[in-house]
């Protein structure tokens, strides 16, 4: 009877075991990748930008499915780290094949007798569900799920190394939130990369492991049993911390987010620039102490670049930097902004190197009305007022805009236009007919890169080539597109303190303790603001206005940019000052005195042969007789509230007039030289100025309404 009883165990055995081997061969795995493979096939969530140096500046996520950095190998992990991650999930990892048959052991017990279990997957088992994700799809709990985890981990232990298995767990393991792998987790959760992750760390990484979405206090809780000998508060403290603080800034210095949009498109990416984390760092900080200075509700809005002028390389890209912006997404360094008056040092650099003026030639800042296709132009300056007669020095210096006016009339819109074109300042599409005369003052839209481009033109003598932002990019050879001479001329007013001090004062922002040429612009409305300038190393560009378009309130061209600019260049220049460019062939210098411009005295400089001791405005007599008021095709409207005999406008001449006679319509007013006054009816009228002969030497045709 025993015999009978023990050969029928026997062959209740081989029955389960020829049933047990049959659903082993049945869960053949699908084929698990080499660790070569998965390493080579990892796809990081996201895109990394370095600096010159190789220092980290920014990194932008690109795939939104998980977040994933680059893969991290043993080595580049805290050594506490798979110490803490095997005694928490796995002990016996190092001694089993894939498979903990004591676990199974207990897990079935466990079930059986009702008591709680740790359960008995393994690393190997969780490495082989991801790399095959049907081993761990929604609803593969069941024993012959586990039957082929069990296969495909212990199918993965014969081609895999234990250090190889543990490195893809620990890259490829969710760990809280969207952070999968050690790489995001460390730096999300305790802002440092994995090889400095302490011990303590460790365990509360293990601790969180089992559970990725627990509170503080379970993780605290299960940190605690996992390290008896820590100061069980300290690790429910350090928890609550960890939970608290899961900050996905931490994964990068968030120093450049506006470049890395534009530059790094793909996942994975790693891109080094051209920029410096150093210099980087002091214009952001510049910039966004200034905003918070100004306020939000003055002005939201900044950036900054900074542009090394013997390579071309930027130095600092600064978009923006958020705080009070509405539109933090939007790249201030790149985007179209109207450009105020710092187009001026082009226009009077051209005018200066065609022989049309000097540094020292008379210009009058005086109303003017100009008739365009459009109607009247009547530029004015920024303090709306005017200051006479003034040298092109002094005009550009303090940016008045009617002398910048009255220059352009000398050179021309198309032949300005395309001068703009040529310095980089490929926004201007249109011709130069399209800008008009408002051009002088800053009417076309540039970008901040277009600006830092063409000042370090005029820093380097008028020769313009592409900035560079890649580190890999060569230099490209330079165009020479405003003679050198004249290049210095203007680098010379730009840089002359007194000269500026007619609108900027003699102690402004704009004044540095050592050589350096700049200059502001304001747009339209006090929309935009700009401050540019350079020395003999450095080029430094800023912007400060407000995104959406909308005006600033109380922001001046020297409280500002300016600020900013003075904070970068004091900060390059700390150890070595900015020095004055060395004067080239084809500049002579002369003493030069006024007649009837209020500026005293002084030495000047020159193109060769254009020097003049003696400035003066042209006297009347000399000027063409012409009328300036009223402007040919304007149009006026009577007042109904206003008596009509009471509505009278003067009519003005300018030049050598004696003799001169004014006729409206035909009927003779008289003397040009008495300022008729005209009562005029609706109408379309004509006013002739005719010579003592009776010739017409001006004519001009008005609306009133």
């Amino acid at each position: 009877m025993r015999l009978t009883i023990r050969k029928a165990g026997l062959a209740l055995a081989a029955l389960c075991g020829l049933a047990l081997l049959t659903l082993w061969l049945l869960t053949i795995p699908p084929p698990l990748p080499s660790h070569q493979g998965v390493v080579k096939g990892w796809k990081p969530s996201e895109a990394w930008l370095y600096d010159r140096n190789g220092a980290l500046l920014d990194s932008i996520r690109v795939d939104f499915h998980a977040r994933r950095l680059a893969w991290v190998s043993l080595d580049q992990m805290s050594p506490e780290l798979p110490k803490a991650i095997i005694d928490a999930e796995d002990k016996r990892f190092r001694d089993h094949g894939g498979i903990d048959w004591l676990a199974v052991g207990g897990a079935i017990k466990a079930r059986l007798d009702g008591s709680r279990s740790r359960g008995a997957s393994t690393i190997s088992m969780q490495v082989a569900a991801y790399l095959s994700p049907e081993l761990a799809a929604p609803g593969s709990r069941g024993w012959m799920d586990k039957l082929r985890q069990m296969r495909a981990a212990s199918a993965l232990e014969s081609g895999w190394s234990k250090d190889q298995i543990l490195e893809a767990y620990l890259n490829m393991a969710g760990i809280r939130g969207e952070a999968r792998g050690i790489g995001a987790a460390s730096l999300a959760l305790f802002g440092k990369d994995a090889k400095a992750l302490t011990r303590e760390d460790s365990i509360l990484l293990a601790a969180l492991l089992p559970a990725p979405t627990a509170s503080a206090a379970a993780i605290g809780g299960r940190a605690c049993r996992l390290a008896a000998d820590i100061d069980c508060q300290r690790l429910k403290d350090q928890a609550a911390w960890m939970v608290g603080q899961s900050r996905q800034a931490a994964l990068d210095p968030g120093l450049a987010p506006h470049l890395a949009v534009k530059m790094l498109p793909k996942p994975g990416m790693k891109l080094k620039t051209t920029l410096d984390r150093n210099i980087q760092t002091i214009a952001v900080t510049a910039l966004r102490r200034q905003l918070l200075g100004l306020g939000g509700d003055r002005a939201r809005d900044g950036a900054v670049v900074v542009v090394d002028n013997a390579s071309g390389q930027v130095l600092a890209y600064v978009g923006g930097v958020g705080g009070d912006s509405t539109a933090a997404a939007v790249d201030g360094a790149d985007a179209l902004r109207q450009a105020g008056s710092t187009l001026k040092p082009f226009l009077y650099g051209q005018a200066m190197e065609h022989g049309y003026l000097t540094p020292a030639s008379i210009l009058d800042d005086s109303p003017v009305q100009l008739d365009t296709a459009s109607g009247l132009y009547v530029p004015q300056n920024y303090d709306r007022g005017f200051k006479g007669p003034v040298s092109v020095r002094t005009a550009l210096a303090s940016s008045l805009n009617v002398p910048a006016v009255r220059t352009l009339l000398l050179i021309g819109p198309e032949a300005f236009r395309d001068r703009l074109w040529d310095m980089g300042y490929h926004g201007l599409t249109e011709d130069g007919q399209h800008y008009g005369f408002s051009l002088a003052l800053g009417s076309a839209e540039v970008t901040l890169l277009e600006q830092a481009a063409a000042y370090r033109a005029l820093a380097l003598g008028g020769t313009w080539s592409p900035l560079r932002l890649r580190a890999e990019d060569g230099p490209q050879p330079g165009r020479q597109i405003m003679s050198a001479p004249s290049s210095w001329l203007v680098s010379d007013i730009l840089a002359d303190p007194s000269a500026r001090a007619t609108t900027f004062g003699l102690d402004s922002a704009l004044k540095l303790p050592f050589w350096a040429a700049v200059k502001t612009g304001t747009s339209k409305a006090m929309r935009d603001n700009w401050c540019v300038g350079y020395t003999d190393r450095y080029t430094v560009a800023v912007w400060v206005g407000n995104l959406e378009g909308d005006s600033m309130r109380a922001v001046s061209g020297t409280s500002g940019a300016a600020p900013v600019w003075r904070d970068v260049m004091l900060a390059l220049h700390r150890e070595t000052p900015g020095r004055a460019p060395a004067r080239p062939a084809g500049i002579m210098s002369e003493r030069v005195s006024f007649a009837n411009a209020s500026e005293r005295p002084r030495m000047d400089h020159f193109l060769a042969g254009m020097a003049q001791g003696q400035q003066a405005m042209a006297p009347p007599e000399s000027r063409r007789p012409r009328i300036t008021n009223p402007v040919s095709g304007s149009v006026f409207a009577l007042d109904p509230d206003i008596p009509t005999g009471r509505q009278r406008m003067a009519a003005l001449v300018t030049g050598s007039v004696e003799g001169h006679r004014l006729i409206l319509n035909g009927r003779d007013l008289g003397e040009a030289g008495a300022k008729p006054q005209l009562l005029l009816p609706p109408g379309v009228h004509r006013l002739d100025l005719v010579d003592p002969s009776g010739k017409p030497v001006d004519r001009v045709r008005f609306t009133m309404r």
